[in-house]
């Protein structure tokens, strides 16, 4: 199946390449949606796509958030034709070797594979802050008892869609930038009734540039996901 990763990036001129050169074993395109990076990330990209006939930039004006970024990608994958999507983060928190199982569960017939921490086999390395940890753990938590899902990695950004999963989800009502984004497209797609499949990753932490998670994101998220479970509830899901 044609398969696009869409790869948002922010001030990542230290992960860029090297992710790019480590996922190239995949075969898939590399979709990299840069926000207008300072640091030249921008650039970096549009080298490497004038190298690299699998990579493609999308530059957009300004940082929005992590959701409109991959709105935008998701978008662009699939006017691009692409039949599966992968989302994933660039800077090594996601191990690139691990894509090929998330596309394999999706092409034995899953709809949506979650890439996912809190299942049997998954894991998050050792020099993950606690406080990262309770946030991300505890986040999944909160959804999945609100929103009455079975899912255990409700917040992570390490996704394989198939592109059916996106056309039906109004992606025009998805405005959520953080974890709430994660856990808004994962709900979304078990209303429409498609098939959720976790595989287990292990997470680690980056080496090289700094965090974008901040307090607005968890905060949206709490926020975000009562509102769900009450417009699925009203019938507007």
């Amino acid at each position: 199946m044609k398969t696009t990763i869409c790869l948002p990036t922010y001030n990542e001129a230290e992960n860029l390449e090297r992710m790019i050169r480590a996922l190239e074993p995949v075969g898939a395109r590399v979709l990299v949606i840069d926000d207008n990076s300072p640091d030249g990330t921008g650039e970096i990209a549009d080298r490497l796509a004038a190298e690299l006939d699998w990579v493609d930039v999308l530059h957009r004006e300004r940082k929005e958030g992590l959701g409109p970024a991959y709105l935008a990608g998701f978008r662009r994958a699939l006017a691009d034709g692409a039949e599966l999507i992968v989302e994933m983060d660039c800077d090594f928190s996601h191990d690139p070797a691990a894509v090929p199982r998330l596309i394999a569960a999706a092409e034995a017939g899953a709809d949506l594979v979650l890439g996912s921490r809190y299942v049997e086999g998954g894991s998050v390395s050792d020099d993950w802050g606690i406080v990262r940890r309770a946030v991300s753990a505890g986040g999944s938590l909160y959804a999945r008892l609100l929103l009455g899902v079975p899912v255990r990695d409700l917040t992570g950004g390490f996704k394989c869609f198939r592109r059916a999963v996106l056309e039906a989800i109004d992606l025009g009502e998805v405005h959520a930038k953080g974890y709430a984004f994660q856990i808004e497209l994962t709900y979304r797609a078990r209303r429409k009734g498609f098939r959720v499949v976790e595989v287990p990753i292990r997470f680690v932490d980056r080496t090289h540039g700094g965090s974008k998670m901040s307090r607005a994101i968890v905060l949206e998220a709490i926020w975000k996901v009562p509102l769900l479970r009450l417009r699925a509830l009203a019938g507007r899901l």
